[in-house]
């Protein structure tokens, strides 16, 4: 035996009981979850670094003054200021959108200024109205275009137009549109009650009625598209059978289309809601912060001037849509999607 034969034989038995076959025979033996986390875990580690380490950052700007100039730590200050209000004076925006509530007793710190609840309203009265109306025509528009007709596919591009026009070009559009003086539906619209005739963009009820009908506009086809790749998915021979067994076109929605469509509608929503919450260049286009306040508006406007107070805002911001996300996964998880 030659000593290539008589090595032969070690060398490939260490070969077999090595870190990689450790490693191999490892993943064969996790379950299916627990392998689909371990596909995941690169994309999940690199999200942790792009995501956390900005926000960790920001919570790290929030707790001082004058970060531009001469950092001076004041811990929590920038929070107190903004939740008692205290901040107000340095934020160029309107606090009589929503007027200033105090509440004495075990809640010291809840006692919310003008302007962080002027904000906070707006944003979230924006967010549910334009999430709604915007899911609801988008369904309507999906099953409009899952069915089978002639020019589906024009259909079909007109409806992505609005959604790919530029921000500040959709906000040109509709600040012509309600202009006081040159907008051709103002005067329909205050005749009917719904907007102020004379000061239609400096009005806060009106211009964020005007900002959630534009954004609304706009976003409908995206959620067009998301529901429609949720329906095409739907087996078709779902409805056959349905056919068959008489089901109408109603009971066909209710018991095949809406239960296997809902947890591509779940995400949609989702990605809606935390798109909404940053509302700020179609405020700024259409109008502008001091009469329609957003969160982002308030990061905006002092991330200049007063930086710690600027990241003390946007953590506020992240914790408000962290709560909504975690909201919309959890209802997702109750309904077993």
């Amino acid at each position: 035996m030659s000593t290539e034969d008589q090595t032969s034989g070690p060398v490939r038995e260490s070969r077999r009981s090595g870190p990689a076959v450790a490693i191999t025979r490892w993943i064969e033996n996790l379950g299916e979850t627990a392998f689909a986390y371990l596909l995941l875990s690169p994309i999940i580690v690199l999200l942790s670094v792009v995501a956390l380490y900005p926000l960790l950052r920001t919570f790290e700007l929030s707790l001082y003054q004058n970060v531009l100039t001469d950092p001076e730590f004041v811990g929590f200050g920038n929070y107190v200021e903004l939740l008692t209000g205290e901040a107000n004076s340095r934020f160029p925006g309107s606090t009589t959108f929503l007027p200033s509530v105090s509440v004495d007793g075990t809640f010291p710190f809840v006692h919310f200024g003008g302007l962080l609840r002027s904000a906070l309203a707006v944003t979230i009265i924006f967010t549910a109205v334009s999430v709604f109306f915007e899911t609801l025509i988008g369904f309507g528009q999906a099953l409009v275009l899952d069915q089978d007709f002639r020019g589906r596919r024009w259909v079909r591009t007109a409806i992505i137009i609005p959604w790919a026009i530029p921000i500040v070009i959709q906000g040109m559009m509709f600040f012509l549109m309600f202009h006081p003086t040159a907008g051709f539906l103002t005067d329909p619209l205050a005749d009917w009650g719904i907007v102020q005739a004379n000061n239609t963009l400096n009005d806060p009820a009106s211009s964020l009625l005007i900002i959630s009908v534009a954004d609304i506009w706009k976003t409908s086809a995206f959620m067009a598209l998301l529901i429609l790749a949720g329906l095409q998915s739907i087996d078709r021979s779902l409805y056959d059978v349905a056919k068959v067994a008489g089901a109408s076109k109603w009971q066909q929605f209710k018991l095949i289309t809406f239960p296997l469509v809902l947890p591509t509608l779940g995400i949609a929503v989702l990605f809606r809601t935390i798109a909404a919450m940053r509302i700020y260049g179609l405020i700024d286009s259409v109008s502008n912060c001091s009469t329609v306040p957003s969160l982002s508006c308030m990061v905006v406007s002092t991330f200049n001037t007063n930086r710690g107070l600027a990241s003390a805002v946007a953590f506020v911001t992240a914790g408000v849509i962290g709560i909504a996300v975690m909201g919309v996964i959890y209802q997702q998880y109750k309904e077993g999607f």
